[in-house]
């Protein structure tokens, strides 16, 4: 008996030794936490299939290949009311990321420019800078949306009244029509050359950055590489006849046909996505900028640098360190932001699937389709975002 309580007072000394031990309460403490996680989610999902089961309403990814039956304004692929509900979404999220890249790109132009901007020595150039990021950061981006879109439907006329400002193009309330190539194979090959041009381009950039650092002589791989990426294609469109053939939108009845139409739909989303995310932008790059010690700047005049090759060659390099992670989350912002497309009309992936959810009453998959996306997209944002910023960083000797 005396032997059988030792033996339990060392067990217990054991234990009571091993949750003293900061790596051993920590493991036990995550696997509580990870089991209470799992538990919690065991009994949402097991409680929301019963509720589903006791209502008889489907579940499953199964209409996805059912026909949608509504039809989409915008599309990037082709599409109709005939197509099954996978296609549908498919559209939406195409219509998310054409809204998404192409707002990215515009966004951080006009935010580096008002950036750049609020530094500036000219009194009223930085106050109108100013004036801008303090106004438009403060305006909830919804009302921005609806500011826009009322701006562009109000201001511009009914479509037999459209403006006509180049031959071939017309703006009317519903939209601005342009012309567009008609469809030849020479099309195919020049987007083969482009990626071809791009491809050389990088090449070049990397060969000449070697050159430099082994030699320290300069090359111009800027004009090589945009003689490349446009010299290219321009030769592929010589070499297939140069077809100038245009499908010119043309009035007929209520509305233009032919061509290609952009929506005041796209307008107002990509313009209040980008004026709204700019402004945030602009307030990043400001603070990279003075994150650069002055003396950098000092050393660049004292060589004789202009202040513009001084901004360019100097300090912009060394602010992009500091820009990049906050930037990241504006990237993010913008994309997850393009979701208030729903309330202005423009097809985006939120608006097509609440129209499948109202049409199939399966709620729950919808929103896993919208959830599953967006994050795809956010993490793919981030990733390159990362690996972009372990690339500019400063390598320690």
């Amino acid at each position: 008996m005396a032997s059988e309580t030792r033996d339990d007072r060392r067990e217990r000394a054991a234990i009571s030794f091993s949750l003293n031990d900061p790596t051993v309460r920590a493991t036990v403490y995550q696997i509580l936490v990870i089991g209470a996680v799992v538990a919690l989610g065991w009994y949402l999902i097991s409680n929301t299939l019963d509720n589903l089961s006791r209502r008889a309403i489907a579940t499953g990814f199964g209409f996805l290949g059912r026909e949608a039956s509504f039809g989409i304004s915008e599309h990037l692929i082709d599409y109709s009311p005939r197509d099954d509900y996978g296609r549908a979404l498919l559209v939406g999220v195409l219509n998310t990321l054409k809204v998404s890249f192409i707002g990215v790109i515009l966004a951080t132009l006009l935010g580096t420019v008002v950036g750049i901007a609020r530094l500036s020595s000219n009194w009223l150039v930085a106050r109108m800078a100013g004036v801008y990021v303090e106004t438009v950061r403060n305006i909830p981006p919804l009302l921005q949306l609806f500011f826009w879109y009322a701006l562009i439907t109000e201001s511009m006329p009914p479509v037999r009244q459209a403006l006509n400002p180049i031959p071939g193009v017309f703006l009317s309330q519903r939209g601005v029509w342009f012309p567009t190539p008609m469809p030849d194979p020479v099309w195919s090959t020049m987007g083969i050359a482009l990626l071809i041009g791009i491809v050389a381009a990088w090449g070049v950039a990397r060969w000449a950055k070697a050159r430099q650092d082994r030699t320290g002589q300069p090359f111009p791989k800027g004009l090589v590489g945009v003689g490349l990426i446009l010299g290219l294609p321009l030769i592929a469109y010589v070499a297939g006849g140069a077809p100038t053939a245009l499908d010119v939108p043309v009035l007929q009845g209520f509305n233009f046909r032919g061509g290609m139409v952009l929506s005041p739909e796209f307008f107002a989303i990509l313009i209040g996505l980008v004026v709204y995310t700019a402004a945030f932008i602009a307030e990043v790059v400001r603070g990279g900028i003075l994150a650069v010690n002055w003396g950098q700047t000092e050393a660049a005049r004292a060589l004789g640098l202009p202040q513009g090759r001084t901004l360019r060659l100097v300090v912009l390099p060394q602010a992009l360190r500091v820009i990049v992670p906050p930037l990241t989350s504006q990237y993010l912002n913008l994309t997850k932001n393009s979701s208030l497309a729903l309330a202005i009309g423009y097809p985006d992936l939120v608006s097509i699937a609440n129209t499948a959810i109202n049409q199939t009453g399966q709620a729950i998959e919808g929103v896993a389709i919208i959830m599953g996306t967006y994050l795809s997209i956010s993490l793919t944002i981030s990733l390159f975002m990362n690996w972009y910023n372990k690339r500019i960083a400063l390598v320690e000797r």
